[in-house]
């Protein structure tokens, strides 16, 4: 660790190595206002983690809010003449963190991708969001991913209402298989529907073998295309040996905001996901943008304390025994060496 980085907190020494890993990928760095207009999230609250948002009126009146989200930002000042766009950010967010009571300051890192992608293009921003999860933790990390498209796809073959859609989803997203089973039948959806919505709860693990259990069943016509697209994105995964990724359609979101891959990602020690993102095609066409989108941030907060764990066992403590110059020549003694230091008091346990 050099003299800068320990001069960093947490949340920034891994934001500047999740910036090398992007900006080594080609991706430009952003940067982002504090506030938008409070208009742009009330438009889009589904889009949002909570729809809390911190709001202020600006001088002329017209209501502000301090941004709770990056991704709305991105979009809405994208310029199509500027795509395709492969950039990079590390921001801050203003909103409550799940299971707390008030906003927060919430530093994020992530990319987005935006414009005419091509497939090597989705596969290289999931291939990133493997990769920060292995800076982060090395030897405990895991990528859970889904596809939104697929279960559009199999549950368009029902007659269903948007509500209805919903409570189905409900229960695939809780793994909830029984209860899926139920509410199939309650619902009228035909057989050969029901055995594959039950299929994606059943079929989580690892990506590709999760995948020939799926398509073992028979996937609608529909779902061919993006479920090659997961297969791909396996081997890409696997070759350069990123081998904890998983196929979970527990991982799902809005289908009116995501239309394809969609996945969240996890590290040993914290209960909650570190990395989330997806594909957002619709929310560029409800934008008035072309084009099509990907992205995901890495929540530092959470992040940070894990990715520098390894740094913290290298601390050494300094006796503070003798005169401030013999301490001071033993301290720079073991910086000089790479060493980070902490000088102990009399009777204090090293």
């Amino acid at each position: 660790m050099t003299d800068v980085e320990r001069a960093l907190r947490p949340e920034e020494r891994l934001s500047a190595r999740l910036r090398a890993l992007y900006g080594a990928w080609g991706y430009a760095p952003y940067k982002v206002g504090r506030f938008e207009e409070y208009e742009l999230y009330m438009r889009n609250k589904s889009f949002l983690t909570d729809e809390r948002v911190l709001a202020f009126a600006d001088t002329d009146g017209k209501l502000m809010a301090l941004k709770p989200d990056i991704t709305l930002s991105v979009v809405k000042n994208t310029r199509e003449e500027d795509m395709p766009l492969k950039i990079a950010y590390a921001e801050s967010v203003y909103r409550v963190p799940r299971g707390a009571q008030g906003f927060r300051e919430i530093m994020q890192a992530g990319v987005e991708a935006i414009g005419e992608l091509t497939e090597w293009d989705f596969c290289e921003v999931m291939l990133l969001a493997a990769r920060s999860l292995q800076l982060i933790r090395p030897d405990g990390w895991q990528l859970d991913v889904s596809d939104m498209g697929i279960i559009a796809s199999i549950l368009s073959g029902a007659i269903l209402t948007a509500e209805e859609q919903a409570l189905l989803l409900s229960h695939i997203r809780s793994k909830d298989a029984q209860g899926l089973a139920q509410r199939c039948v309650a619902l009228g959806v035909p057989e050969d529907i029901r055995t594959i919505l039950l299929a994606l709860v059943e079929t989580a693990g690892p990506l590709l073998p999760a995948l020939e259990r799926l398509e073992s069943i028979g996937l609608p016509p529909a779902c061919l295309a993006p479920a090659a697209s997961l297969r791909a994105f396996g081997e890409a995964a696997q070759a350069l040996g990123l081998s904890r990724v998983s196929l979970d359609f527990s991982v799902a979101s809005d289908m009116s905001y995501y239309n394809g891959v969609i996945f969240a990602g996890f590290a040993d020690g914290v209960h909650t996901s570190v990395l989330s993102g997806g594909r957002y095609d619709p929310l560029m066409a409800r934008m008035g943008k072309r084009g099509k989108a990907i992205g995901f941030a890495v929540y530092l907060d959470q992040a940070a304390c894990l990715a520098d764990s390894a740094g913290d066992r290298e601390a050494v403590s300094v006796p503070g025994t003798g005169t401030p110059a013999e301490i001071a020549l033993r301290c720079e003694a073991l910086i000089r060496e790479g060493r980070r230091i902490r000088v102990t008091g009399e009777g204090e346990k090293p």
